[in-house]
């Protein structure tokens, strides 16, 4: 491990100079391994904004094997109603929101707070470092591409093999959603409307930014399983959704036959490139990058494949004989669903800006996210599953 006191340069040879972070949403599953890698690599401070903070405990408890106590603090802030908001990021050098609503079951459940989430209470943070001159590195997500050109094509169409109608370039290809009624598109409409509000503020009012759109990032912390740590009801993403299934040795459900495809890329490789970006801002200002793995393509159905097979190595659990049982988008999310169909990000505009690409293949971080879910989860759903249920 690089140690944090040792000469670190840019990409252009220039040494890094330690900076202070506003990191809104740092408790969270991105932000707790940001945090993680800010600490033991890099000599930057971070101003941890969230309302939870047990996912970044183990990081301000102070002890003696850490140099890093003195770099983080946390401040308890909701930054849909905090005075404090604009001190903080007044008093960082970088801004980084992480903050939103990003469950899928939740965009046509509650699209309001998708919406407010995404869009309003993103409003002031991007007002604030525009007003005080302060960088920003805002989260978007890969949802504001909506819709390949390629599935508007017959089923039969050969153009549906050419990249050029499916793989998505963050310079060139439109951003297509479905139809109003059709609510799961709150969140990626909200999504694309911030982004245009943060670059109209580079291009009007001189906003140094960085847009990033993660590409389904996976790893140890994501989410939550239901009745453990989250809500009973609650649906997380389709690796906590899946993880639960084989937690509790039932059949992982896939939605409309789970033929929808997509790209999974590992947290570590993913935060690699958030780091690059924080200290590489004149390659990265001005940019918005995909980061995402193209070689880690499945459909949703091959992804369950996959993880019953991890799994089963991972917990030495024989997998069911029914492994898989089909639900509608329907039954599974309610009214008003609706999906895209491939996700491939191109990576030439992060290749050439930052140098960065992704490593760990789709097996290997299957296997490091459930060895943590096996290790952090079984014991606790195995008590909860034995537990009576009381009688009304």
């Amino acid at each position: 491990m690089e140690s944090s006191s040792s000469a670190r340069v840019d990409l252009d040879g220039n040494p890094i100079k330690p900076i202070t972070i506003c990191m809104i949403g740092a408790g969270g599953f991105i932000g707790s391994h940001l945090c993680e890698k800010l600490m033991s690599e890099t000599p930057h401070k971070v101003l941890a904004i969230d309302v939870y903070n047990d996912k970044i405990k183990h990081l301000l408890e102070p002890s003696s094997s850490s140099s890093w106590c003195d770099r983080i603090q946390f401040h308890r802030v909701n930054i849909k109603h905090d005075s404090r908001l604009e001190g903080l990021i007044k008093m960082a050098d970088l801004t980084i929101n992480l903050a939103a609503i990003c469950t899928p079951a939740d965009y046509n459940t509650r699209p309001l707070d998708t919406i407010y989430s995404n869009f309003i209470d993103a409003l002031p943070v991007v007002k604030y470092c525009s007003e005080n001159g302060k960088r920003l590195i805002h989260f978007s997500t890969c949802e504001v591409y909506g819709k390949t050109i390629g599935s508007f094509l017959p089923k039969d169409s050969p153009l549906r093999q050419d990249p050029s109608y499916y793989v998505l370039k963050e310079d060139v290809s439109p951003c297509i959603f479905g139809p109003i009624e059709k609510q799961r598109w709150s969140y990626a409409c909200a999504k694309q409307l911030i982004e245009r509000l943060v670059y109209a503020e580079g291009a009007e009012n001189g906003l140094e930014f960085t847009i990033v759109r993660p590409f389904n990032w996976i790893g140890p912390r994501m989410d939550f399983i239901p009745g453990i740590d989250g809500p009973s009801e609650g649906v997380p993403r389709v690796l906590a959704c899946f993880s639960n299934n084989l937690l509790r040795r039932e059949p992982l459900k896939l939605v409309d036959g789970g033929q929808s495809q997509r790209t999974f890329v590992y947290i570590k490789d993913a935060i690699e490139a958030v780091v690059l970006m924080i200290e590489n801002p004149g390659r990265a200002n001005g940019h918005i990058f995909n980061v995402g793995n193209p070689n880690n393509e499945v459909t949703v159905q091959q992804l369950a494949e996959i993880m019953t097979q991890v799994y089963t190595k991972v917990s030495g659990e024989p997998p069911l004989e029914t492994p898989t049982v089909d639900v509608s988008s329907k039954e599974f999310y309610g009214e008003g669903y609706d999906d895209s169909d491939k996700r491939i990000p191109d990576m030439t505009i992060i290749n050439r800006q930052l140098g960065w690409n992704p490593k760990t293949s789709l097996w290997d971080l299957l296997e490091s996210t459930l060895t943590y879910q096996h290790r952090t989860y079984a014991q606790a759903v195995k008590q909860a599953m034995s537990k009576p249920i009381a009688s009304s």
